[in-house]
């Protein structure tokens, strides 16, 4: 075995979309998976196609591309702004995206007349998160100057919440997205086929409002992988937590002291942490370091705690039998923690079926 490794167990994976596509089915909402933290992986893909999926989402385009170079044929959304550069490539392997720009969708019609597409877009409307969107009042300005674009169609409208404030989806929010979308059709005499209402965030919403709405979309990522909701971090009832793990070696065990000594500046990351003397402890350190993972996005087993790290090297201390040198951790993950050490060519990834 190689290490550190990031073990992924597929069958609870497509287990978790299966039920999530159903769950949300019956409130007549479809889920789009996000494909982003896996980087667009094929296999991925494979099992998502497996338990439903109809449409995937991701923010780059290597990765779309990356899916459709394997032969996933399903239907793909650039779910970041198109930049400017990347138009005639979004137009060829994106049947939709997400836009706020009028020069960005000004381009995509020029990029899909000459190429002979017509190009799906989703306007997206700030809802108080603070990351992209029109602002409400402006939306109706902002159709009326793309509606006549040519090789292009307004599928529909969408929000985001949560990824930068973690401003909640709620029923207001919810409904002012939808009176917009009515307010649309009756402006312009179009229908909006898709009303997309955030992401893993608004499950919680989704499942729970009693509360008729517009909103029949889902962009969910972190909840089909890690079993959370990503509002208050809380496990989703039916989902499994456990699908990916992350697995280190110990490559040095001792008993030391907590304290350090010598004249004492800054780290190697311009940190200078608050250190109490707790004695002597049993410390391990384990061949996994920044470079690899996001560190803080790691839930150590009972017993341990992690207490630092630098590039290459992850401290932890236990407070039951010193660890042996050759041992394997393994580490629960967190959603910054799996993007991470799947962008990082250091860590091997294994894709199992249980």
């Amino acid at each position: 075995m190689k290490y550190p490794r990031l073990d992924v167990d597929c069958t609870k994976i497509q287990q978790n979309a299966q039920f999530l596509i159903g769950k949300l089915s019956l409130k007549n909402i479809s889920v789009t998976p996000v494909t982003k933290v896996f980087l667009g992986h094929p296999i991925i893909a494979k099992v998502l196609v497996t338990a439903g999926a109809k449409m995937f989402a991701d923010s780059r385009i290597e990765n779309i591309q990356r899916m459709t170079n394997a032969g996933i044929t399903t239907s793909k959304m650039l779910m970041r702004t198109p930049m400017l550069s990347q138009v005639a490539t979004v137009v060829r392997c994106c049947e939709i995206s997400l836009n706020t720009e009028i020069i960005v969708i000004q381009s995509l019609s020029r990029a899909a007349k000459q190429s002979n597409i017509n190009h799906g877009i989703i306007i997206m409307v700030e809802l108080g998160d603070l990351r992209e969107g029109v602002m409400p009042e402006r939306i109706v300005g902002f159709i009326r100057k793309i509606i006549s674009l040519p090789n292009i169609t307004i599928r529909g409208i969408g929000a985001n919440l949560a990824c930068r404030y973690g401003i909640a989806p709620d029923d207001i929010k919810m409904s002012l997205l939808s009176d917009l979308a009515n307010e649309i059709e009756a402006q312009f005499g179009i229908h909006l086929d898709i009303i997309s209402g955030g992401n893993t965030a608004s499950i919680n919403w989704a499942l729970t409002s009693t509360n008729l709405t517009r909103v029949n979309n889902l962009r969910i990522g972190e909840a089909i992988f890690l079993g959370f909701e990503s509002l208050m971090n809380e496990k989703i009832i039916g989902l499994h937590d456990n699908a990916v793990t992350l697995s280190a070696e110990v490559i040095e065990s001792k008993i030391k002291p907590s304290l350090p000594w010598g004249s004492r500046g800054l780290n190697a990351f311009g940190e200078k942490d608050i250190i109490c003397d707790r004695g002597t402890v049993s410390q391990a350190i384990l061949a996994l370091g920044r470079q690899d993972v996001c560190v803080t996005g790691l839930s150590p087993p009972t017993g341990m705690q992690i207490m630092s790290s630098t590039s290459d090297h992850l401290i932890i201390e236990t407070t039951g039998e010193p660890l042996l040198v050759g041992q394997i951790v393994k580490f629960t993950l967190d959603y910054s923690a799996l993007l991470s050490c799947m962008s990082s060519r250091y860590v091997h990834k294994v894709f199992s079926t249980t």
